[in-house]
């Protein structure tokens, strides 16, 4: 199947991201901290961004924050889809009170709003990265149980599953050899989707003070940084906002390339 531009697009798009992501540290002109530039300078050729309320290049804070945003965000999606989609294969695979028990804590999680739990949560533990990727892991793999347990619950009905159990396959077999591999689609969807909302909920959190924290950077502590300069028609806090929306736009244009190519796969070996 012929790949689509917007697939085209949101393929450079994304790789550009994480080539600067990887590499930040060869690729920034400025060190993270340098703050040689004057106080809101325009772009030129020393500084091709400008720099921000204290002297420091926008250009070399972007990349840096593009590594530390990214990551955060990835291994928190990691650990969501991990922990959720596991824990859903099992509640719909078991069912009965492990089910019960299982959707019932996250019926109580999900019952107040990720934000809340994650800054009461962070307000009292110690404010590092593992601590927020744990943080933010752990709540966003709540939708991905209920996701998974949805899909799973249609396909452990299947005959193939029903052939397995027959067999005496264990529920690990179960899981991650009959129902895992049919339910990658909508999970490959969703995984570009909940590693935007994390990319949002970091930015979130570092905006409020309880992200990451100085002397790192990420692009939601850039914006609180620099809104101040907004009032004087500064462009320092829009232009890692403007790179937020253009990693949301180029990882979902991918995941929906995926999702369509997966599905098309899917019908054209059950015709």
């Amino acid at each position: 199947m012929r790949m689509p531009l917007s697939a085209v697009v949101g393929l450079i798009l994304t790789g550009t991201f994480l080539f600067v992501a990887i590499f930040a540290q060869w690729i920034a002109p400025f060190p993270l901290d340098d703050s040689s530039g004057a106080q809101w300078e325009g772009f030129s050729a020393t500084h091709w961004l400008g720099t921000d309320t204290i002297g420091r290049d926008i250009l070399s804070r972007l990349i840096f924050g593009a590594q530390v945003t990214i990551f955060v965000a990835l291994a928190s999606s990691v650990l969501a889809f991990s922990l959720g989609a596991f824990l859903g294969f099992l509640a719909a695979v078991k069912g009965g009170w492990i089910d019960q028990l299982l959707s019932r804590l996250v019926d109580l999680v999900m019952a107040v709003p990720s934000l809340i739990v994650a800054l009461v949560m962070l307000s009292v533990l110690p404010l590092n990265m593992t601590v927020l990727i744990l943080v933010m892991g752990l709540l966003d793999s709540t939708r991905v149980f209920r996701l998974s347990r949805a899909v799973a619950v249609d396909i452990a009905v299947m005959d193939f599953v029903e052939a397995a159990k027959l067999r005496g396959e264990k529920g690990t077999w179960v899981i991650f050899r009959e129902i895992l591999p049919n339910a990658l689609s909508p999970l490959v969807a969703e995984f570009g989707l909940r590693f935007i909302f994390a990319v949002l909920f970091i930015s979130t959190l570092s905006f409020l003070g309880l992200g990451i924290q100085p002397p790192l950077a990420d692009w939601g502590g850039m914006v609180k940084e620099n809104k101040d300069g907004l009032i004087y028609g500064k462009s320092a806090a829009l232009l890692p906002a403007a790179a937020i929306a253009a990693l949301a736009i180029s990882v979902n244009l991918v995941a929906d390339w995926i999702l369509t190519r997966t599905s098309s796969l899917k019908g054209g070996r059950g015709g």
